[in-house]
Formats: C-alpha cells, structure tokens, sequence
C-alpha cells in the first residue's frame, strides 16, 4: 500500500470518530444531568416546541386549580355569614310571632322591639364588614365577579352576590283594605246598646293569590270575625283581618265603659287618655296617647262601642269618612265602631263578589324590607312575619347558589387535577429523558471514545514507517 507522510488519513479517521463519540458523550451527560432527553432545540425542534405548550397548558392548569380553590374559600366564607344572618332572621320572627299575640302589653312588645332593633343592626354588621383578602362580599359591592379556572382565556366561571343587608332583604306583602262594605261603619243610637254590624244576605267571594284561585261562602249575618274566619279556612293565600282602629279624646268628664270587642275597661273623672292608654295596652292592646287622644288598634274583634252614664267625649272612626260621633249622656248615646275587613298576602291578590262583604277592595303591594319591620304592634308583627319569611328565601336563594357554585368549584378542581397529570405524562414522554436509555448510550460512548483514543495513537505512528527507508 501506498505510504504517505503528510496525509495521515488514518489519523483523520480516528480523529473524526474521536470526535463523534465525544459529541455522543457529551449529550449523554448533558441529558443525565439535566433529566431532560430536550435541552435545546437542536435536540429536537418540533419535540420543543410541543413540551412547551404542553409546559404552559400544566402551568395554567395548576394556576386554575388554586384559583378554583380561592373561589371555593370565597363562596365559602359568604355563605357562613349567610348562615348567621339567616340564625339572626330566625330569632327575628320568634320575636315578631310573641309580639303577635295578645298577652302581650304594649310595653311587652315595645320591649320586644328593643331586640329586633339590636338585631337589625347586627344583620347590617355582618354585611359591611364580611370580607375576603380585604375585599367586601355581601355588602352589595361585590357584584358578579368571574374565576379564571381554565389554563386559557376566557375559561371562567361567574360568582355573583348581593347584599344582605336589612334595607335589601325582605318579601313581597301586599295588602288591601274595603269601601263600601257594612263593616268599617260607625253607628249610634239612644238607651240599648248599639250593635256590631252584619252582613244581610250570603255571598261568594272569588280570591285569586299567586296563581292560584278559588271561592270562599260567606254566610248571612256574618260578624266582620266570622267573615275573615271564613276567607282564612279557605286557605286560599289571602289572610282576612277584622281590624278596628279608633280615636278617643274629650275624657275629663267621661264616664262608663269602653268595649273592645267582649272586653270591657271602665272610665272614670279621673281617667286620662293617658292612664286610659295604660289600661288597654295591659291588656296586650296596640294603645298609645299624646296627652289628649287615645290611638287604639284592635285585630280579631267585631268592633269597639262606647257606653257612657256620664259626661261626654269624642269617638272618631279613623278607618271610615263616617267622621266624629260624639257621645253624650244627656240623651244617653251609645256609639260603636265595627271592625273593617282587610286583607294581606305575600302575593298580589284579588278579592270580588262581595259587594257587602267587602265593597271595592282596594290593594298596594311592595317590596317590604327587614329595615322597616316593627312589631311594637300586632299589625307591625304579623306584618313583620310575613316580611321576614321573605328575606330567609332571599338569603336562602343566594345560599344555595353558593352552594352549588362550590360544588362546581370542587369538579373543576378534580378534573383539573386529572387533565394536569395526563398532560404531564404526555409531556414527561416528549421532554424527559429515559435514564436507562442515556445510560447504555454514555456507556457505548465512553467505550467508543476509550477505542478511539488508542486508535489515534497507533494512527498517529503509521508515518514514522518511512524513515526506515531513509535508513
């Protein structure tokens, strides 16, 4: 063969193959040190290119998944001061359902009212100052907010919530009140006992409440109780009330009784209107004075009469125009007032066909707020029932979104979690290296480096072959 000194290609050889195996080694290092198969993109461009996106998709998801997990702490942490202010409404309507019944004296109920005060003002407590990370939630400020729970844009979930304050809270209460009918007259009369008013003939009263509709008999000679006794068993979503509601004034010289219905309160010179107030809210009556009048509110009775046997004083009808009717015992008057027929429904209602039941029923119906609710009278608790009712289903509502929403929370995060460990394998499968692989492959390289180094060394000595034949 031929014999060449200044080519050594033997040794160009070897050192090409030194080269390589020293490429290979390195690599091999590279990716066992590192734990990556992917280091730059010269490894694998489109390789890189998909661990990438599959990186960002992991790192969004896990950033969705701590998000999910805020909104679930923030539904939360509403929902537990919705669970006190619905314990607050509960005792609320405990108070309201005492105040309502008539053993109660009106210093009874105005004590009662002192707790429903306090406690208005603590439902208004916890909705201004429960917050989250600084950020108020059900003072009406927080409105509808959205999550990001997704590794993309727009891939969100809304949270809405609303104040749960006493002056946005409340029900619907409508309420109506009759013209035209026999009750709600004042009437007058010399010597016996004047007399409650009745009806003269039977009637049908059509009632409609909230969808739903039906009939109700009143019979003849019904007392205005008997009549809302009847509308009230028909249970047809429209409560009847026999409410009489007069003034008294002109006691200096009175003297004689005072009928609320079948009770009976004694006057005397020496009664006030004043002392006379005191009398009738003892006895659990809705009666106040200003000095001079005497304000008197009675639910569930036929009427309030008058039987003076001495001096004279004023009795006005404050429901009807019937106006003033004074009673004087020069000519032995009586007076009475019977109780007006009125309606209340936490729906709009309509009540027809009694023209002497109940004339034209006139209605108003509005949003009642907790704010408003007073019950240091009967008509102010059984109002203030109603009312309440109203605002446990407004917290209740919100509650159960809450509820769901955090629910829905707990599925994103689940199946966020999932979508994040399978794209993680995915990923793991493109990026990492495989340690068993890489260490046959430095094996094989160090090996193949170790040859070729011994290879260069012996190719590195073929040219001293021609100086032994330059002997």
């Amino acid at each position: 063969m031929a014999l060449y000194v200044n080519t050594n290609v033997s040794s160009l050889n070897a050192q090409n193959q030194l080269t390589k195996s020293g490429n290979s080694l390195d690599q091999a290092f590279q990716r066992l040190s590192s734990g990556l198969r992917i280091n730059s993109a010269a490894d694998d461009a489109a390789g890189l290119q998909i661990s990438n996106r599959l990186t960002s998709q992991i790192n969004g998801l896990n950033v969705a998944t701590r998000n999910a997990n805020d909104g679930v702490s923030v539904a939360q942490t509403a929902e537990g001061a919705m669970s006190e202010s619905t314990n607050i409404l509960q005792r609320m309507r405990e108070l309201a359902l005492q105040s309502a019944n008539g053993s109660n004296s009106s210093e009874d109920r105005a004590a009662l009212q002192k707790e429903v005060s306090s406690l208005q003002s603590e439902l208004d407590r916890i909705s201004e100052t429960t917050s989250f990370g600084g950020q108020k939630l059900i003072d009406g400020s927080f409105g509808s907010k959205q999550f990001q729970v997704g590794a993309n844009a727009n891939e969100t979930i809304s949270l809405s919530l609303s104040s749960t304050a006493s002056d946005s809270i409340g029900g619907l209460f409508a309420e109506g009140s009759t013209a035209g009918s026999v009750f709600g007259q004042a009437t007058q009369g010399p010597g016996a006992a004047v007399s409650y008013a009745e009806t003269t003939a039977s009637e049908t009263l059509s009632i409609t409440s909230g969808g739903s509709a039906g009939s109700v008999v009143v019979a003849s000679g019904s007392s205005v109780t008997e009549a809302a006794q009847a509308i009230n068993d028909a249970g047809l979503g429209v409560r009847a009330d026999a409410t009489a509601n007069v003034e008294i004034g002109g006691l200096s010289s009175a003297q004689g009784s005072i009928f609320v219905g079948e009770q009976e309160f004694k006057i005397g010179t020496a009664d006030t209107a004043d002392t006379l107030a005191e009398k009738l809210s003892a006895a659990g009556l809705d009666a106040s004075s200003d000095g001079s009048t005497v304000s008197l509110s009675a639910s569930g009775v036929d009427g309030v009469k008058v039987a003076l046997t001495g001096g004279e004083l004023t009795f006005d009808n404050a429901d009807e125009a019937a106006g003033a009717v004074t009673v004087n015992t020069t000519n032995g008057l009586q007076s009475a007032v019977t109780s007006t027929l009125k309606f209340s429904s936490e729906n709009s209602f309509d009540v027809t066909g009694g023209s002497e039941t109940t004339g034209d029923v006139s209605q108003t119906t509005s949003k009642n707020f907790v704010e408003d609710i007073n019950i240091s009278s009967v008509s102010g608790a059984q109002k203030a029932i109603a009312v309440i009712d109203g605002a446990i289903a407004d917290i209740d509502g919100q509650r159960a979104d809450l509820g769901a929403i955090q629910n829905r929370f707990q599925s994103t995060i689940s199946n966020l979690s999932n979508i994040s460990e399978n794209v993680s394998a995915a990923r793991s499968r493109v990026r990492d290296a495989d340690f068993a692989a890489e260490t046959a492959k430095l094996t094989q390289a160090q090996i193949t480096q170790q040859a070729s180094t011994t290879i260069l060394a012996q190719a590195n000595q073929r040219p001293q072959a021609a100086l032994s034949l330059l002997g």
